[in-house]
């Protein structure tokens, strides 16, 4: 077993807060010059999810650090030029390209897979390919259907082989076209410097132990392990090595480790005031989100109508570094409607109207429309400032 060094430093939890805030680009001036991409590399990884209720996750990510960027160059930012690949980080995630190599260990390990769930037929994988070599890039759908039925798990055979030529990778999604993945051979894809699985898993490891702790500031184990969903012996075996500084954080119970250089220089700035996807990396792990913020959230979209506590799509909102209440947010028409609100108290209502009218104004909408309040003091003062801001 690794010998790991005393905890050089405590950190209130306060200030684990704000470099965590820093890290994840909430504090601070945002990174205009390096755009979404910037914001890419910054994060690692940014999750991708079938959602869209004011716009996709991965839009929204950009959105939340950078403000209203345009959403046709979010897109084009992640796909044009090969500057990213999508594979299996936190979940599915856009990934930088420059980190294809650093996922050689999990390639290997989808290799030597014995079980999946679906069957791959005879020749399947070996004609895919072929076909993608002859007229890629195409969709699922292009190279002879993605299912055999209308159930979304009924997969095709071709659907099969290609999705396994991805876990392989012998095959890369380039672009996402009407939410469809668009596959290409790698060796087309991922710039040749880059096409190799080299590294051995040790490698790998640190470099995403690395990636993981830079992203988050501070975190635990299971913080650092859950960004690019590594087990926990895997960061136990290389984060003595890893570059990442021990740490205590008042009255987090547990172990931490921080990026060294988010400790070299106290954390200042602006706060950045946004609605957050639930899918955001700032949240995306419920026990850390309790632990840093105080704030419990739950993706509600997969729990029973009846079940739903704060709705379908609850957006957290961050204000002054803080989680201070949640929007359900819908659109009808250039109306942005707010399904349901949760306030922690009038302090919170300038703030909430503001990331709306902001949000609004991004998606294109010129009216803000109120349903459900869950305080219905709050009610009138929010209204008040949401005329205000958009007279």
């Amino acid at each position: 077993m690794t010998t790991l060094p005393a905890p050089a430093l405590e950190l209130s939890a306060d200030e684990a807060r704000r470099i965590a805030l820093r890290a994840q680009g909430f504090l601070g001036a945002p990174d205009r010059r390096g755009g979404v991409r910037g914001v890419l590399r910054h994060l690692g990884a940014v999750q991708l999810d079938t959602i869209s209720v004011l716009a996709r996750s991965h839009e929204l990510i950009p959105y939340a650090r950078l403000g209203a960027v345009g959403r046709t160059r979010v897109e084009d930012a992640y796909w044009k030029d090969t500057h990213a690949f999508e594979y299996w980080s936190h979940a599915a995630c856009i990934l930088p390209i420059e980190e294809w190599p650093h996922f050689a260990f999990r390639r290997r390990a989808y290799r030597d897979r014995p079980h999946w769930n679906h069957d791959l037929p005879e020749g399947a994988y070996e004609q895919v390919v072929k076909q993608l070599r002859a007229e890629g890039p195409l969709t699922a759908t292009e190279l002879g259907g993605a299912k055999r039925t209308s159930e979304w798990w009924d997969w095709s055979g071709t659907k099969v082989a290609v999705e396994r030529a991805l876990m392989y990778g012998e095959v890369v999604c380039v672009e996402r076209r009407g939410w469809k993945r668009v596959y290409d051979l790698a060796e087309r894809a991922v710039p040749g410097a880059l096409l190799h699985d080299d590294l051995d898993d040790a490698e790998c490891l640190r470099r995403l132990v690395r990636l993981a702790g830079r992203s988050l500031g501070v975190g635990t184990r299971a913080d650092i392990a859950d960004y690019h969903r590594l087990k926990g012996e895997q960061v136990d075996a290389v984060i003595a090595e890893s570059g990442l500084v021990p740490v205590t954080v008042a009255g987090w119970g547990r172990p931490a480790w921080a990026d060294p250089e988010a400790l070299a220089t106290p954390p200042r700035g602006r706060h950045r005031t946004t609605l957050l996807s639930p899918f955001d990396s700032l949240v995306w792990e419920r026990a850390r989100t309790e632990r840093i913020f105080g704030f419990t959230h739950r993706l509600e979209a997969y729990v029973p109508r009846q079940k739903r506590v704060h709705g379908y799509f609850a957006m957290p909102v961050l204000a002054g570094g803080r989680l201070v209440g949640r929007v359900d947010p819908a659109r009808e028409g250039r109306t942005l409607v707010a399904r349901q609100i949760t306030l922690e108290g009038v302090k919170a209502v300038p703030a909430a109207a503001q990331a709306l009218v902001e949000a609004a104004g991004w998606v294109d909408c010129t009216n803000v429309r109120l349903e459900r309040v869950e305080a219905p003091g709050l009610r009138e003062p929010l209204t008040r400032e949401l005329a205000r801001l958009l007279a």
